[in-house]
């Protein structure tokens, strides 16, 4: 069974009991492919569409007190307007997502997003009235879901909204992930390991140092993450097309944001110059340089730890969990595989930030039209550093070993270590162990026991930890 729906370029055929209606059909026609559309963007524009019919509603008695009489004209009455907020209602906690069919990738700026959610708040109050899907002439998608709305503010808004919100996650995940780090770091704080520069051994380390590496540089994540929000708090809801409120109530203009703050208990405040909210977009190429510089993190976390859990060290200094057969053909093999996750993830990341800085930059005069890619694209890479960080944490630092002999063992038979004795023995008489230890193969303590290049107990005492990672050495140490 099918409705005849009408606009301006003539009519199709809806399916009879479908909440979307001709706009967002043309829209799925236009833009074949399946890319879907963010749950948390759809959910956001249900909260503005539900703060603009309160704001509405405040407008209208206001008016009307005023006027002793109801509005001239853009009257809804209570009936409509309370089942329109019961559908917004609805579409702010994420149900009739089944019934926005406008793919992730399309044009038009997010006026398809809009239309889409307009019919199917339109089409749910007139079920609630008692009427059918499509009888516009009682509830009309544009001239009641849509009062004293834009694409142009509503779109980008409900954007600020979505993002906020999963940041805030993300910045949970992230902090959860900093913990379980410094558990470890405390852990090891004593187990020593050779460093490597240049994946060369260096000089002595310890593996808490490694893991005290990764908590600052989660820490930093963190409080990046943390400040986001006040980075995009500025909307430009009630600006209208281009920022400039035309044809919309004064009163809804300055309501409309409260109350939105309000329902949602999020920092936003209206934007002083609604035009520069409505055409500048570089907030979202800030932000997700942001999401890039946690994404850099997690790399250098997750290569790091395949390289030293690897076959191709020459000592496996941890062990990652294992968490699937690695072959089909290789009995018994295991490979990192929450490492590579991680890598490939953050590399689309890095990918999505050329993607989100070029869109950004293609804003033309008042409005950028790629809005819809853009939001879609940082809720992409913000879901996938949650996942990112979930996966570290659940699926490689938890059960995640130390191989504290294997790790001893390397540094002590290290040429490297020598490093540690030239304060008191002086560069040639640590080259000449080091070379020694190196032809013969033996450890620094074996190599002195032959050479007799410093007393071995004062070996032995340079070469506890607390002594090989402290800051640099005093008179009183040599």
């Amino acid at each position: 069974m099918f409705r005849i729906e009408k606009d301006t370029l003539g009519q199709k055929e809806i399916p009879s009991d479908a909440l979307y209606g001709i706009h967002a059909l043309r829209a799925k026609e236009n833009f074949p492919g399946n890319s879907l559309f963010p749950l948390e963007w759809f959910m956001a524009v249900g909260v503005i569409k539900l703060a603009c019919y309160k704001t509405y509603r405040a407008f209208r008695n206001a008016a009307t007190e005023k006027l002793g009489k109801c509005l001239p004209f853009k009257n809804i009455s209570d009936d409509i307007l309370n089942a329109m907020i019961i559908a917004a209602e609805e579409v702010s906690a994420g149900k009739h997502f089944d019934q926005f069919i406008v793919p992730a990738i399309q044009g038009g700026a997010g006026t398809s997003i809009n239309m889409n959610i307009n019919e199917i708040i339109a089409n749910v109050a007139l079920l609630t009235t008692g009427h059918k899907c499509g009888q516009y002439n009682f509830i009309d998608p544009l001239e009641n879901a849509n009062i004293y709305q834009s694409t142009n503010d509503v779109i980008p808004t409900a954007l600020t909204v979505a993002v906020m919100r999963i940041l805030q996650e993300l910045e949970n995940h992230i902090n959860d992930l900093r913990l379980k780090v410094e558990e470890h770091e405390r852990k090891n704080r004593d187990n020593l390991r050779p460093g490597f520069t240049q994946m060369e051994e260096a000089v002595p380390s310890s593996y808490g140092l490694l893991f005290s590496t990764y908590n600052e540089a989660l820490s930093r994540d963190w409080w990046r993450v943390s400040k986001c929000n006040e980075r995009i708090k500025l909307v430009n809801l009630g600006g209208g097309a281009i920022g400039t409120g035309l044809s919309l109530p004064r009163f809804f203009i300055m309501g409309v944001v409260p109350e939105l703050r309000n329902l949602t208990g999020l920092p936003l405040a209206q934007s002083e110059n609604m035009s520069d909210a409505t055409s500048n977009l570089d907030k979202w190429v800030e932000i997700h340089a942001t999401l890039k510089a946690h994404a850099v993190n997690l790399e250098k976390i997750s290569a790091d730890l395949r390289l030293l859990s690897s076959d191709i060290a020459r000592n496996r200094f941890l062990t990652l969990p294992e968490r699937q057969v690695g072959s089909s053909i290789m009995p018994g093999k295991i490979n990192p595989v929450i490492c590579e996750f991680i890598i490939s993830a953050v590399h689309k990341i890095y990918s999505n930030d050329v993607l989100v800085s070029s869109l950004c930059g293609q804003g033309t005069l008042e409005l950028n039209a790629y809005l819809p890619v853009i939001g879609c694209t940082v809720i992409e890479s913000i879901n996938l550093l949650i996942s990112c960080n979930t996966a570290l944490l659940k699926n490689l630092f938890e059960g995640l070993k130390i191989n504290e002999k294997s790790g001893y063992k390397a540094l002590i038979t290290s040429p490297s270590i020598t490093t540690a004795l030239t304060p008191h023995i002086g560069y040639h008489k640590s080259a000449e162990l080091a070379t020694f230890m190196r032809d013969e193969k033996v450890s620094i303590f074996d190599a002195n026991v032959i050479l007799k290049l410093i007393d071995q107990s004062k070996l032995e005492s340079i070469l506890k930890p607390g002594n090989l990672l402290k800051l640099g050495f005093s008179l009183d140490d040599l």
